[in-house]
């Protein structure tokens, strides 16, 4: 159970957002204009790559799994693809950009001065614009910010089943934030 009272069971981030609709309306409204924007060179499959790939990162299993899905269905491609490029995005079937702005977002994860000049100068090598790098870094940093609210105590959304491998790289000085 989360350390107050959200008055619902929701799982997830849906509980924490519930119990606050002020609150959750710009974090909300950040989601939507960083994954589902018409005006974004990235597709939408793209987007929501980034949030799973960096929600593995976090060893978030509620997230990992809705944005996996929805790259999934974007992309046109099945779940095992999706874990290979969580597991491995050097080696998965995706563009040379998307190679270089995983890095990117992964790096944001472990603080800002991880994101490198020679991680932006690779990702604009491949293709990336600024507002896509822009854009890598905003989604991977509201994750990191909301997915603790996630994994709250006895939310059932966010732990990973009994038997159910994590995917992704281990988590590197991983926080525990109480709420």
């Amino acid at each position: 159970m989360a350390h107050i009272d959200l008055g619902n069971d929701l799982p997830g981030i849906r509980g924490p957002m519930a119990y606050s609709p002020a609150t959750a309306r710009p974090l909300n409204e950040l989601a939507e204009i960083l994954l589902r924007s018409d005006d974004n060179s990235l597709s939408r499959g793209e987007r929501e790559l980034i949030g799973a790939y960096t929600s593995s990162l976090n060893d978030c299993f509620f997230c990992q799994n809705v944005h996996g899905s929805l790259a999934q269905h974007y992309l046109g491609c099945d779940m095992a693809t999706i874990d290979a490029i969580k597991l491995d995005p050097q080696q998965a079937p995706i563009s040379e950009k998307m190679k270089a702005l995983l890095p990117i977002a992964a790096a944001v994860r472990r603080g800002g001065r991880h994101v490198t000049p020679a991680l932006v100068e690779k990702a604009g090598a491949e293709g990336a614009t600024d507002r896509e790098i822009h854009d890598t870094v905003l989604t991977s940093r509201r994750l990191l910010y909301v997915q603790p609210l996630c994994r709250r105590p006895g939310n059932l959304g966010a732990a990973r089943p009994a038997g159910v491998r994590r995917s992704g790289a281990p988590p590197r000085g991983r926080r525990v934030y109480r709420f």
